[in-house]
């Protein structure tokens, strides 16, 4: 019994360490292949797009080898959620375009709070004072220490908007697709990801090109380059893999908390790796940040508890699987019955 009480809480430690080490390996590398002081490959919808062709290559070969049953879900369900997936990608790279990376980062922070409107709305899932208040400490924490400057247009508040619409909505999706049909995340990550890759592969290119005005056929692909490349698809199947799993296991709003401690860890790892500058203010808000994270996780477990049924009587604790219900029943004395037990 004590076994199978402590194997789910492993198996959600892992999942949300395969996120974290596998989405910060990939911002590192992605640093390294796209920067101009690495390979300078500006073709950031492309990759993604390349990132969904592996994933799908992966899913394929699992589902040939009997490793992962295939599960139906509709086709029209399954392009309506590529549509909102690829959709929120384009928002999110013309976002960065469009508006300072200051902007960017907020409207980034912004996907909690809309995430948690979208879950009480689609799913009627309710809050706790403990939980929005540890929310505020994380993204407070976050935007002390990535917002910088903040310029925004007309055209950039727009595609931003879109972006954290589209992206809280494909998460949301994510965990009501699990449960509607009854779908392990990597089954239904192995259905997403061909449609994906197909309308990324095919489309990443002209969005790169009228992001930054250069053509992918004129891109020289070293050694280095391709190494890169082929690094950054690997590491985005166990990142596209763990985010299944943990929106489906967990939640939503979760998932951007856990977020935010993937950009702690990057700004620490840049610092280390890229020397990047780590000012007093950036380190305030990594505390505030960590400790928002900290509450969070404390005030999602009290939830948990307070969600927990509680035993009426000492009877109902003491050998309450050994006694009969009707004996239990028979013990009480029948002013203490509610309505409901009589």
């Amino acid at each position: 019994m004590e076994a199978e009480k402590k194997t789910p809480a492993v198996s959600d430690v892992g999942a949300w360490a395969m996120n974290v080490v596998s989405s910060v390996s990939l911002i590192m590398a992605n640093k390294q292949l796209m920067s101009s002081s690495g390979y300078a490959f500006a073709f950031a919808t492309t990759l993604t797009g390349f990132h969904f062709t592996v994933t799908a290559l992966v899913g394929w070969i699992s589902n040939a080898t009997g490793y992962s049953v295939s599960k139906h879900v509709p086709l029209w369900e399954l392009v309506w959620f590529s549509l909102v997936a690829n959709t929120s990608i384009t928002g999110m790279n013309l976002s960065l375009m469009l508006n300072s990376v200051g902007f960017y980062q907020i409207s980034k922070l912004s996907m909690i709070p809309v995430v948690c409107l979208m879950e009480w709305v689609l799913n009627s899932k309710h809050y706790t004072t403990k939980v929005i208040s540890a929310v505020i400490v994380v993204a407070a924490g976050v935007g002390i220490c990535t917002v910088t400057d903040v310029e925004v247009n007309a055209k950039g508040f727009i595609c931003a908007c879109v972006a954290v619409f589209c992206t809280s909505l494909q998460q949301i999706t994510i965990g009501s697709f699990q449960k509607k049909y009854n779908i392990g995340s990597f089954e239904l990550l192995s259905k997403t990801a061909p449609i994906q890759a197909l309308s990324l592969v095919i489309l990443g290119p002209f969005v790169d090109y009228y992001l930054n005005g250069r053509s992918l056929l004129n891109y020289p692909f070293s050694g280095g380059a391709t190494f890169f490349i082929l690094l950054s698809c690997s590491l985005a199947v166990f990142c596209n893999m763990s985010q299944y799993l943990c929106i489906g296991r967990f939640s939503a709003t979760s998932f951007q908390v856990l977020g935010h401690m993937k950009t702690v860890c990057v700004l620490i790892l840049g610092w280390i790796l890229f020397d990047s500058a780590l000012t007093i203010k950036n380190i305030l808000g990594m505390l505030l940040a960590v400790m928002g994270m900290v509450v969070y996780s404390w005030a999602m477990e009290a939830e948990k508890k307070a969600a927990a049924p509680i035993p009426r009587n000492k009877s109902d604790m003491l050998d309450g699987e050994d006694v009969p219900l009707k004996a239990r029943v028979s013990d009480v004395p029948a002013g203490d019955l509610e309505d409901g037990e009589r």
